[in-house]
């Protein structure tokens, strides 16, 4: 007999059958607790890593699916405080970067709170309305969002922060008006150096949307409102640095004018911008189709 097969014959015979048997039943045994073990460690890290601002958002949303606007309660500020907690935490990082990006800072701020609402899904949305304006020696960074779950129940936030020798602090925060999309027109600061800014909107609803716009004022220290006009119907605004001028339709002559198959007169009304904010300068009525 061969040497190999002397050696094979008492390998066979130290074992048994039985004996290995056992013996590979135990390797494998203990080959499969290693895998366990390591798919444990990786559930383990995967339930231990935090939520996104994300997740978080699209969580509280949930809540919201086929409730009314009136009856929404807390959950659009619990948005509001993660979005803006979040917002400022990254800005702060940002502001001090020296790291070059090829994306204007307003970009990158839009981009950020895209980021927030990305895990929304429809009927669900977060719409960010940004802008960055230079003040004071700084930057303010107007950092607004329209959150909604239908076309009416939608509610926004436009937060401001100043941005000076590489430190931002959220300066002031307003909610608007409600049930509206969000958009700014800016002009000239005041005599006294007050940052000037309107926020306005569109209202869905009645056949025409109505605008509100208002005009904000900003010290350093807070938002003050110098002038508002609300749910002009079918309104248009254009802004100059001299005047805001407001065309629009009255609902009562609106309904009139479809009643007798006709169309209504248009309203136009010019403001002119002063030191205390506008001041009306000329109204008349225009022809229909101005407006429209």
């Amino acid at each position: 007999m061969k040497a190999a097969e002397i050696n094979s014959g008492c390998l066979w015979n130290s074992f048994g059958s039985g004996r290995l048997r056992r013996f590979l039943t135990l390797a494998l045994t203990i080959a499969l607790l290693g895998i366990g073990t390591a798919q444990a460690r990786r559930k383990s890290k995967k339930a231990n890593t935090p939520e996104s601002v994300s997740d978080r958002i699209h969580a509280l949303a949930q809540q919201l699916e086929d409730v009314q606007l009136a009856d929404a309660g807390s959950i659009p500020q619990q948005i509001q405080k993660l979005v803006l907690d979040s917002l400022q935490g990254w800005m702060s990082q940002n502001a001090v970067s020296s790291a070059p990006s090829r994306y204007p800072f307003d970009v990158q701020v839009r981009m950020q709170l895209e980021n927030y609402f990305s895990k929304l899904h429809y009927p669900f949305f977060g719409r960010p309305a940004v802008a960055v304006k230079p003040w004071n020696g700084g930057q303010l960074i107007a950092a607004g969002y329209t959150f909604g779950w239908s076309d009416f129940d939608r509610v926004n936030c436009v937060a401001i922060f100043q941005n000076k020798a590489g430190t931002v602090r959220l300066a002031a925060v307003t909610n608007f008006v409600p049930q509206t999309d969000l958009h700014y027109a800016f002009l000239p600061p005041s005599p006294t150096g007050d940052f000037r800014l309107i926020i306005y909107g569109n209202k869905l609803g009645k056949s025409q949307p109505r605008l509100t716009a208002i005009l904000y004022s900003f010290d350093g220290n807070s938002l003050k409102n110098l002038w508002e006009k609300q749910d002009l119907y079918n309104g248009k605004i254009e802004v100059t640095p001299q005047t805001v001028t407001l065309r629009y339709l009255i609902e009562r002559e609106y309904i009139q004018a479809v009643e007798r198959g006709g169309l209504p007169p248009g309203h136009e009304a010019i403001y002119a911008v002063t030191p205390q904010g506008l001041a009306l300068q000329a109204e008349r009525q225009i022809p229909f189709k101005s407006v429209s």
